[in-house]
């Protein structure tokens, strides 16, 4: 017998929850029969091709425009760089270097049995393989032995535009208390189809996601998080055209979260639906193998759509994301679902309605470390009022028992937060977390009251509307403008032209080897 604060219907969790296994299969199966060309980049990653050639482009852009110029994209990349390794006796990366050369044409050379194809590409898979299971555990191993934060843990966040001020940043904010650090990407990079390469120290808005970043910060918050005694969480973005190559590069440099949503993409960036799809099942199995938490965007919804009126979208979309995320190998102690403290402080009994929100979430998804979002839409420049609005944010995070908070910035409608802004507001949340830490395990709703009544009427709005999205399918429902109030064309957006139907030689053997099960 589930028990419920809310006084939940669990009859209508179900319903939800079932329509939503629904449509997550009926995208997977669209999934199944398609990649796109940022998963077949990250398979050049995962053969460790990097670099790039005299014109800045990167070498796995530069091998896959290869195979998509010679009508080959369709076997994919596993397939002929294998083929190339037996025909050649060439490593990925001399292979991609004598292709960016153009001494060397892949798709001219004998195809040899497909299984001697397959069978010659698999210590390179076991050895990435390897490796990424091998930060795993070098993560777990920090945090069993210096610990780490309560929950909610304290996430804040830089982006100063340089890897190397960002990391001075960051160290600051270990040092204040947060437990989370995320590296706000540069503006704009989730529209690039390629991945910059190397140190970079321009950026708008944010620092540029690149491998030899990740790399950096990673090694900067190990060695803070000795220095302070706890281990330091790093976050980036496996989001936009790059998604899945984004998961590749953090997964082969210990990041902890990623922000990977299904959906974010396709209303905030217009990137096609298509391409978005196929790449967030590809990131999810890299992240899920890789002990990467996945947050969601849910709470992006409430920054167009009204947070009082539209609460069972996002509701409906966590949804969505938890059966996505399942079918990619993703466990429920990985899914950081997203939602907000995002309703106009000017509605009577606000409150009331955040905390019924955040409670029936908690209760509805018990072991995710549910990602909680900050209020933004309604911050002013005033500091003060400012200040009041995240504690209350702060004050419902630790009475529900939510997994990661996202600390609120007293500045938010300023500027980029100082240090000394990241300091108050740390101070806040871990002020209120020490003297309400057990304030939801005495605290009673009052049966049929206000927040029980807003609890079930957002869940059966929910499940109204998934069943809805059951019948017409995942995509009609994004055309129509289903979520934040955004309509989205299946044909539209940015991106379309990288997505290609799979042949009778396609295979993706990462994601065999990490699922353990017979994909492609």
């Amino acid at each position: 017998m589930r028990e419920s604060k809310l006084g939940l219907n669990w009859k209508y969790v179900d319903e939800a929850r079932s329509s939503a296994k629904n449509i997550a299969e009926k995208v997977q199966d669209f999934v199944d029969v398609y990649s796109t060309v940022s998963v077949e980049r990250t398979i050049c990653r995962f053969f460790e091709i990097d670099g790039v050639n005299d014109e800045d482009i990167p070498l796995p852009n530069v091998l896959i425009d290869h195979l998509k110029e010679n009508n080959s994209l369709s076997s994919g990349a596993a397939f002929y760089i294998s083929n190339a390794m037996i025909e050649t006796g060439m490593k990925p990366q001399e292979i991609a270097e004598k292709i960016s050369s153009g001494d060397l044409n892949i798709t001219k050379l004998p195809i040899n049995d497909f299984n001697k194809i397959k069978e010659n590409i698999n210590p390179l898979v076991k050895s990435m393989v390897k490796r990424i299971k091998e930060n795993k555990e070098k993560r777990d191993g920090y945090i069993k032995n210096i610990g780490e934060g309560k929950k909610p843990y304290l996430y804040v966040i830089v982006a100063t535009g340089n890897v190397y001020e960002d990391v001075v940043q960051a160290q600051a904010a270990a040092r204040q208390g947060a437990d989370i650090i995320a590296v706000i990407r540069s503006t704009g990079q989730s529209l690039l189809d390629y991945v910059p390469y190397g140190p970079t120290t321009e950026g708008f808005g944010g620092t540029m996601a690149t491998q030899e970043n990740f790399r950096i910060m990673r090694r900067a918050l190990d060695e803070v998080g000795e220095e302070v005694g706890r281990y330091i969480r790093l976050v980036n973005y496996a989001s936009g055209l790059c998604m899945p190559e984004i998961a590749g590069m953090g997964a082969m440099e210990r990041l902890d979260v990623m922000l990977n949503d299904a959906l974010y993409g396709i209303l905030f960036r217009d990137i096609n639906m298509q391409r978005t799809i196929i790449d967030q099942y590809f990131s999810r199995v890299i992240n899920g193998f890789a002990g990467i938490i996945i947050n969601t965007g849910e709470d992006n919804y409430l920054t167009t759509a009204d947070a009082y009126e539209e609460a069972h979208t996002v509701l409906a979309s966590d949804f969505i994301n938890e059966q996505l995320a399942l079918i990619a190998g993703i466990p429920e102690e990985q899914m950081g679902l997203g939602h907000a403290f995002e309703m106009s402080p000017d509605i009577e009994n606000g409150f009331l309605y955040e905390l019924a929100q955040a409670q029936m979430i908690r209760e509805i998804f018990p072991n995710a470390p549910l990602k909680y979002m900050p209020p933004t839409k309604y911050m002013t420049g005033n500091i003060f009022r400012g200040h009041v609005q995240d504690a209350l944010f702060n004050v419902i995070s630790i009475w529900t028992n939510q997994g990661i908070q996202l600390l609120g910035m007293l500045t938010e409608a300023i500027h980029t937060p100082f240090m000394s802004d990241r300091y108050l507001s740390i101070e806040n949340a871990k002020y209120i977390f020490n003297n309400m830490r057990n304030l939801g395990d005495e605290i009673v709703f009052k049966e049929n009251g206000v927040i029980q009544k807003r609890a079930n009427h957002v869940l059966e709005k929910s499940k109204d509307l998934l069943k809805t999205i059951e019948g017409e399918g995942l995509f009609n429902a994004l055309e129509k403008g289903v979520f934040a109030d955004v309509k989205r064309p299946k044909n539209g957006g940015k991106g379309l032209n990288g997505v290609f139907e799979k042949d009778k030689n396609y295979f993706n053997p990462f994601i065999e080897e990490m699922l353990g099960a017979d994909k492609r």
